[in-house]
């Protein structure tokens, strides 16, 4: 079978939308997100996306399914907070490995059923490696500068038991996403090299960060120059930007990392800007016209929405990208994986 470095030589790739965004038309309770297995847990469970992998499969599974019919030929599995270190706030530390692995195997599944039915258009799972809540380079406390939240050890060893779940799981690539504190994605990055060293393994890896603001700087303060060399040590499928901002306020941020990097480049933009309720408003044809301008400049490898974006706005994508060719890499960093 096809594999994603192969798929990425000869198209632009869809990634699908937001799962929160999906989640919430379900309008879950408080009953839903426990289920029964979870019906007398001592914590508030509402909120706890991940958990639904286990409460809720069929729901993971039909937005999965929503997605691939829209066009999509990458889904993210539901473990953006699927550490220790995020599920810490409903006291479910000890269901991570769990979480993800679950996760992934919905996901996967789902995508076997499409490449079946199609395997001329091979689909891929990415294990979503969200940033955490903490972050490693920054004290969240402003009159105490110098305190830390969370150690760049502690993160290690938390994104490890994410990455091994995820990898037993099925995925067929490992996503580290919203990427706030560089140093947060660092540990990441360390606990993916420490996991393939030790099981002899190569999984390709994507890296996705987050530009905060007009300033044009992530939130711990890096250019989007100086988040490229902080990361580009490791062997990447390909780094890229999401959420934050819309298609629009991203482009020229997406503009100089396509012309300073050697790997494939991805983008997942918010559908605009939140309105003043904190919804997002762009249509799929505003968003799929503002993508259109990234691929007439050939700036990206792989595409998809980030917040508020659903299979409307994947499907509007997956039409205007057929139309276009791929960014071309320089030279061969792109991992062959």
């Amino acid at each position: 079978m096809s594999n994603i470095s192969q798929a990425l030589q000869k198209r632009i790739l869809v990634l699908d939308g937001a799962m929160g965004t999906m989640l919430q038309r379900y309008n879950f309770s408080e009953e839903d997100f426990r289920g029964e297995r979870f019906k007398d847990y001592p914590t508030s469970l509402k909120g706890n996306n991940d958990l639904l992998s286990l409460t809720q499969p069929q729901a993971i599974a039909a937005i999965h399914k929503l997605y691939f019919e829209a066009g999509a030929d990458i889904v993210e599995t539901n473990t953006f907070s699927g550490t220790t270190i995020a599920m810490a706030d409903y006291n479910m530390e000890h269901l991570v490995y769990e979480l993800n692995y679950e996760s992934a195997k919905i996901a996967k599944q789902v995508a076997n059923e499409f490449t079946k039915a199609n395997p001329d258009k091979p689909r891929f799972v990415a294990g979503s490696i969200g940033p955490t809540n903490k972050t490693a380079s920054m004290s969240p406390d402003v009159n105490k500068p110098e305190y830390r939240a969370i150690t760049f050890e502690e993160l290690r060893v938390a994104y490890k038991l994410q990455v091994e779940a995820l990898i037993d799981g099925g995925v067929d690539v490992l996503l580290v996403e919203t990427i706030f504190d560089t140093l947060n994605a660092k540990a990441a990055l360390f606990a993916i090299e420490e996991v393939k060293e030790e099981r002899e393994i190569e999984i390709p890896v994507m890296v996705s960060g987050t530009i905060t603001d007009a300033s044009g700087r992530t939130l711990s303060g890096q250019t989007v120059e100086a988040f490229l060399i902080s990361i580009s040590h490791i062997p990447l499928l390909s780094v890229g930007f999401n959420c934050a901002i819309g298609a629009e306020q991203l482009k020229p941020y997406l503009q100089r990392l396509s012309h300073e990097t050697e790997f494939y480049t991805s983008a997942h933009p918010n559908a605009g800007l939140p309105n003043a309720f904190g919804e997002y408003d762009q249509s799929a044809k505003q968003m799929q016209a503002l993508i259109e301008a990234y691929l007439k400049d050939e700036l990206v490898n792989i595409i998809g929405g980030c917040c508020g974006t659903n299979p409307e706005h994947i499907k509007a994508i997956a039409e205007v990208v057929q139309n276009y060719q791929p960014r071309k890499t320089v030279g061969s960093s792109a991992v062959e994986n």
